[in-house]
């Protein structure tokens, strides 16, 4: 179980740290007017775990916040996460 819990946590940790640090590339390719990250990568990501990188890009780097589409779909993603992870070890117990 530790095992598991653990892998979880480091997935999770480069999951996000990914999203983080795809959200600034591509606020950067956005301001050289150079080709962008699809919002569907940017989705995708957020999907397998990366919502709140995903999200703490968004406010480090001023990106992504006038799309309602990333301003309400991210943290209904993240909640969803956090339900579905906390139900898996509530019946891991």
């Amino acid at each position: 179980m530790k095992l598991l819990l653990s892998l979880l946590a480091a997935y999770l940790l480069l999951i996000n740290l990914d999203a983080l640090l795809l959200m600034r590339s591509d606020k950067r390719r956005a301001q050289r007017k150079r080709r962008r990250i699809p919002e569907a990568a940017l989705f995708l990501l957020a999907v397998l775990g990366g919502s709140p990188g995903i999200m703490l890009g968004m406010k480090i780097y001023r990106h992504k916040t006038r799309h309602a589409s990333f301003t309400v779909g991210m943290p209904l993603i993240c909640f969803f996460e956090a339900a579905l992870i906390a139900a898996a070890l509530i019946l891991a117990l």
